[in-house]
């Protein structure tokens, strides 16, 4: 190994700047800093919330429910074509309620 041309090894590791959590590790560059981390970022920690921005999830309801109501209304018109119609007597053609 030639000297002088590798980048200087440090072990200071990676500070979280949120919680200020600290890992130890390999790294060529001094300070390393991050803004979020597995201990306080929210999908880890549990405290996920959907963000309702511009009223989606409102847009998103409104849009299923008309779409089960369009389900619903097109499998009754199925139910009442598929039911068997109700046979006409011929005599009561001919002669009405009476015969």
């Amino acid at each position: 190994m030639k000297q002088g041309i590798h980048p200087k090894y440090n072990t200071d590791g990676v500070v979280c700047t949120t919680c200020g959590t600290r890992w130890q590790i390999g790294t060529t560059r001094q300070n390393l800093r991050v803004e979020i981390c597995s201990n306080c970022h929210p999908f880890y920690t549990g405290e996920q919330r959907i963000v309702d921005t511009a009223g989606q999830v409102d847009r998103f309801m409104k849009r299923l429910s008309a779409s089960q109501d369009r389900q619903a209304a097109i499998e009754k018109q199925r139910t009442v074509k598929n039911q068997p119609q109700p046979k006409k007597s011929l005599l009561k053609e001919l002669y009405g309620d009476d015969a």
